[in-house]
């Protein structure tokens, strides 16, 4: 992995990127980045964002803990859209190091149909933007190699892949990342299991909802919106504020990351928290 961040370093994109993104943020936490680079701790470096794929990162540190909190051993990490497999590796190579630091174990799984993406239906696919053929798996047969023990990948169609394959553990986070309308809408099946199969919140990130010209009408803006309207239950919102919680303000992946609310799930409901003998909140006041 520090192979690749160096051979990342070289490509100009990269540090365009980090002009953009870090040139604004205050010097103190640009000086600091450096010292956790080296010395940090890998949640430290997940906070000052030194972790390739930020937002993968982050997500999972956040399952994991909530996880942990819910006195959950393992859970289930959801890539849909493989392509070349570089985000799943990544995902994986996260995940180990989360557990190290958390306890909490992983169930890895990727979606893809195998072959590039298929042929768009209509204007809500953004065929100007993508079309058939675009992202396939260069190597398969080195991708499963190179794949860890607790990590696979379905190959095949997306809907039917999830309508078929078994969940032994729930679900903390679901990566979206296929482009078209359609292909996302059927994604988000995946979230119409029984409620026991996730985690109360599941951190969710889409990787196409950044652009100028991304919409609710079209791709995975209107995939999202067409689930809410579908799903009483089961509501996907942007993560409220969280650029205000982060130490770095301007990544253009806090506003891509997601939580999908179980809301029809045992720790959300009255009966559950009362039995968590919930204190009762009392506010002090200054002037009496």
């Amino acid at each position: 992995m520090t192979n690749i961040l160096w051979k990342k370093l070289l490509e100009p994109r990269i540090w365009q990127r980090i002009y953009r993104e870090r040139a604004g943020e205050p010097v103190i936490y640009n000086i600091a980045s450096l010292f956790i680079l080296l010395f940090g701790s890998f949640r430290k470096r997940i906070e000052y964002d030194l972790v390739p794929r930020q937002p993968y990162a982050f997500c999972i540190q956040a399952a994991a803990d909530e996880a942990k909190s819910a006195g959950i051993k393992k859970i289930t990490l959801i890539e849909f859209g493989v392509a070349a497999g570089a985000g799943l590796l990544n995902m994986c190579w996260v995940a180990d190091r989360v557990t190290k630091e958390t306890g909490v174990e992983f169930e890895i799984i990727g979606f893809d149909g195998g072959e590039g993406m298929p042929p768009p239906r209509d204007y809500r696919d953004h065929p100007e933007k993508y079309f058939q053929g675009d992202f396939p798996v260069i190597d398969k047969n080195r991708l499963l190699e190179l794949l860890p023990n607790n990590a696979r990948i379905i190959f095949g169609n997306i809907k039917e892949s999830i309508r078929a394959f078994e969940l032994e553990h729930p679900i903390g986070f679901v990566s979206v990342d296929v482009d078209y309308f359609w292909s996302a809408e059927e994604c988000l099946e995946v979230f119409t299991f029984p409620p026991e199969n996730y985690l109360p919140r599941v951190y969710t990130y889409f990787d196409d909802v950044q652009d100028i010209d991304d919409n609710e009408f079209c791709g995975e803006l209107l995939a999202i919106k067409q689930f809410n309207k579908a799903s009483e239950l089961r509501k996907i919102a942007v993560a409220n504020c969280l650029a205000n919680l982060r130490l770095f303000k301007t990544p253009v992946w806090l506003r891509q990351v997601y939580l999908t609310h179980i809301f029809d799930h045992q720790h959300r409901s009255i009966a559950f928290i009362r039995s968590k003998n919930k204190k009762t909140v009392i506010l002090n006041n200054p002037y009496l």
